[in-house]
């Protein structure tokens, strides 16, 4: 199986910071065509997402089985299905000891990844991880992803390093949609 790895925030969804309330959430403009093409070419949608707000005690981790149900809703009103949903409530210095840790899921660690190919049988060297900052880039290439740098002006670190150069740059998910379109045609 072929995978399109998503970021939650500011990637598939309008970024509203810390946002658990479902009827606040909106795909991101444009995200139904662009994700119905790459289904279209045989891609599965998974979404991947740090999610410290728990971690510091901001809301309970059961205020993500609304979430990846509001997800699953948005994306079926656009004739898609979510393969899977996946998240990390850690962060090195969160304030709830339990989630205060360094972990081999919090992206830019490809644990996330790794675990739904585990999972679901993908071929990561065929699949894709698309993000808004560059810690989504570093996790899909460290799991053997190409990945695509949505360049919203979301990212603020710019930190070099040689897993956080993506594969393709691009404005938005129809832009990556493209990209991949053209690589996956090429490919074959």
């Amino acid at each position: 199986m072929n995978a399109i790895f998503l970021d939650k925030d500011g990637t598939l969804i309008d970024d509203i910071a810390y946002n658990v309330e479902p009827q606040r959430m909106t795909l991101c403009s444009g995200a139904g065509p662009a994700l119905r093409l790459l289904t279209a070419l045989g891609y599965r949608l998974f979404v991947v997402s740090n999610q410290d707000g728990i971690g510091n005690g901001r809301f309970g981790e059961e205020a993500m089985v609304a979430v990846g149900a509001r997800l699953a809703q948005l994306l079926s009103r656009e004739r898609l299905s979510l393969t899977g949903f996946y998240y990390c409530p850690h962060h090195p210095s969160a304030a709830l000891a339990r989630y205060a840790r360094h972990c081999a899921c919090r992206k830019p660690q490809p644990g996330m990844l790794l675990q739904a190919a585990r999972e679901h049988g993908i071929d990561l060297g065929a699949s894709w991880m698309i993000g808004d900052i560059l810690h989504d880039v570093e996790a899909g290439n460290r799991a053997g992803c190409r990945s695509v740098l949505l360049d919203k002006g979301h990212e603020t670190e710019w930190l070099p390093g040689p897993q956080r150069t993506p594969t393709h740059t691009a404005p938005d998910l129809d832009g990556a949609a493209q990209l991949i379109a053209a690589a996956h045609g090429a490919r074959r």
